[in-house]
């Protein structure tokens, strides 16, 4: 006799590598094309709300504009020094979420997961509706289509992300850098001018700058602070995706995140000295990047690649959510706070009811907005500023516990970004509430009860199934098989078959309606039976109602209450055509009767597919 041995490591012949999945995760490249879409075009509004804001202080109230931009840019630098730290303390993902668990409690770590669902929602919604509104600036003809234009949009995304999260990385590279690279030349060529080369966007729009006003207090510089930490949004989705990337997961999650803070840093400072450098002022009906744009590179085919760019930008960035969310669902329900479906994977890595998930509820969403982007953006954000500030005070109990090398350092930096997050989550929350925020004010304590609710039900399901407990030791009982027939055909003898092949005792059973019709029909069966003689009772099941599954389920009670220590079966055979759509032939009396049987009864269900083929 031989024995066939093989090396080490070595993979049978027949078989697949243990790890080919690694080919649909993400590189670092992939990895921001897939998840830094958010952060990028955030670009196109941060600035805009910081300029918005200040306007109200005048001309004077503008000129801050570069120094709250610098102080955002210190909070950017801030959350992605913290969140490379949450990326090596937790390589399973989750970030705010996952640090809160460990550190803070299990309610305070739902109520970071609950704020990051409700970003990841919302982030797909604003981001679909503010490309379209691109779209419709440049072709007012569209304007009526906005919400099918939506819907179209978040269909193709979440088809693509049905294909895996590396194939809509791959889709989405070259819009990236196109998006990217024009900001940095606008930005570059800007920096060489001493006056804007074109007005011609902004002329004949009213300014919305404030007249006669010149004092600039703390509180209106905090709230234009808080309303440009909206460019920080995405900043945290590689931190909740790590699972995604390639071995060493870690290392290229933390590289991602480094080059996005960097990218999304330098732009957001170019932008501003640009702004302050051309005296801007916000108008009616124009983006501020557009006027930059415009003033930087003149009115023509170099502005119109700017909106193009922005425009499909801010129509993807929805995929960050696409790629952030279903992992942190998959973890929510690893833990039993989500149904168990959501950490299945299909084929290609994805977690396909996440996305599914997300895509329904987004659009709802659109629908509920009618694909205004401004019915949706006073939501935006406060969800994200949440799992800033938890996961950074999470990181602060981390240090204090690991008390690791340098470990004051990082405390205090996670500190200082927590207080800031914090005072942004505040001031933002006031300014809008009552612009939409007091949604997501009511919604977040209804997600974590939500959560609490079906981690309680799997405590309960846990308890009743005796989950980490040792279990009575098997053994046999009698077995009775029940057959439901209501014709001879192939499909009954393959049944009773494999019933007989399942159980001591093999009953088939008919029922019979009071129609002269039925009992014809039934007088041809029992005819029939008897001149086949298969060796198996048939039994007849009289019903006055026109109903199926009924009296199946009461006989199936009367044997289980006739014979306790017998195990009642019931066999359902069907048919299962050739073609898909031949299904919608069938009359659907398996289910009725396994749906009936289920309901009433604690009988085993099998359901026997024969395959017309």
């Amino acid at each position: 006799m031989s024995v066939l041995t093989a090396e080490p490591g070595a993979v049978p012949a027949g078989e697949e590598p243990p790890d080919t999945g690694e080919r649909y995760r993400l590189t670092a490249v992939t990895g921001l094309a897939a998840l830094s879409l958010d952060a990028m075009a955030s670009v196109a509004y941060g600035p805009e709300a910081i300029v918005l804001v200040l306007a109200a202080a005048g001309a004077h109230g503008l000129g801050y504009t570069l120094p709250v931009t610098l102080a955002i840019a210190a909070l950017l630098a801030v959350l992605v020094a913290s969140y490379r730290q949450v990326i090596a303390a937790f390589p399973d993902g989750g970030g705010s979420y996952a640090v809160a668990r460990t550190h803070l409690g299990a309610r305070t770590s739902l109520v970071a997961a609950a704020s990051l669902v409700l970003d990841y929602v919302l982030n797909v919604a604003v981001a679909v509706t503010a490309g379209v509104a691109a779209l419709t600036s440049a072709f007012p003809a569209l304007y009526p289509h906005r919400l099918s234009l939506c819907l179209a949009v978040l269909v193709l995304i979440t088809a693509v992300n049905l294909r895996g999260i590396v194939e809509s990385a791959k889709a989405f590279i070259v819009p990236t850098v196109v998006f990217v690279g024009s900001i940095f030349v606008l930005i570059v060529v800007g920096l060489f001018r001493s006056s804007p080369a074109s007005t011609a966007t902004a002329a004949g729009h009213a300014s919305v700058l404030a007249d006669n006003a010149s004092s600039v207090g703390a509180l209106l510089l905090l709230k234009a602070f808080a309303s440009g930490c909206a460019a920080l949004t995405g900043v945290e989705a590689i931190a909740n995706a790590v699972p995604s990337f390639r071995v060493p997961r870690a290392k290229r999650a933390q590289h991602a995140e480094v080059v996005l803070g960097a990218v999304l840093g330098a732009m957001l400072i170019g932008l501003s000295v640009l702004i302050s450098r051309f005296h801007l002022q916000p108008v009616a009906g124009v983006t501020v990047l557009a006027q930059l744009a415009d003033a930087s590179l003149g009115h023509n085919w170099g502005f119109y690649v700017i909106q193009f760019a922005t425009m499909i930008l801010l129509a993807l960035s929805a995929n960050t959510s696409f790629g952030g969310l279903p992992v942190l669902l998959k973890l929510l329900a690893r833990d039993n706070y989500l149904p168990h479906v959501f950490a299945l994977k299909a084929d290609r890595q994805v977690h396909r009811h996440g996305v599914l998930a997300l895509a329904v509820v987004s659009a709802a969403l659109l629908v509920f907005s009618g694909g205004d982007t401004n019915t949706l953006v006073p939501m935006f954000a406060i969800g994200v500023f949440v799992g800033f500030t938890v996961a950074q005070v999470g990181m602060v109990r981390h240090w204090l516990l690991e008390r690791g090398p340098g470990w004051r350092g990082k405390a205090l930096l996670n500190g200082f970004g927590a207080v800031l997050t914090g005072v942004a989550t505040v001031v933002v929350t006031i300014s809008k509430f009552t612009e939409g925020a007091w949604l997501v004010v009511v919604m977040l304590p209804l997600l974590v009860a939500a959560f609490v609710a079906v981690h309680r039900a799997y405590g309960r399901i846990g308890e009743r199934l005796g989950l980490g407990r040792i279990p009575e030791p098997p053994h046999r009982e009698r077995s009775v098989v029940i057959v439901p027939v209501s014709s001879l055909s192939r499909l009954t003898s393959a049944a009773l078959s494999a019933a007989a092949s399942l159980g001591d005792e093999v009953r088939a059973v008919t029922v019979c309606h009071p129609a002269p019709e039925d009992r014809a029909q039934l007088h041809a069966l029992e005819r029939a039976w008897a001149e086949w003689d298969p060796g198996v009772p048939l039994v007849r099941l009289s019903c006055e109602r026109r109903t199926l599954g009924r009296p199946i389920a009461a006989y199936v009670r009367e044997v289980a209450a006739a014979e306790p220590a017998t195990q009642v079966t019931v066999l359902i055979p069907e048919a299962e055509p050739e073609r898909l759509w031949q299904r919608l032939l069938q009359n659907q009396r398996g289910a009725v009767v396994a749906h009936a049987v289920r309901r009433e009864t604690d009988a085993v269900i099998c359901r026997l597919r024969f395959r017309l083929c």
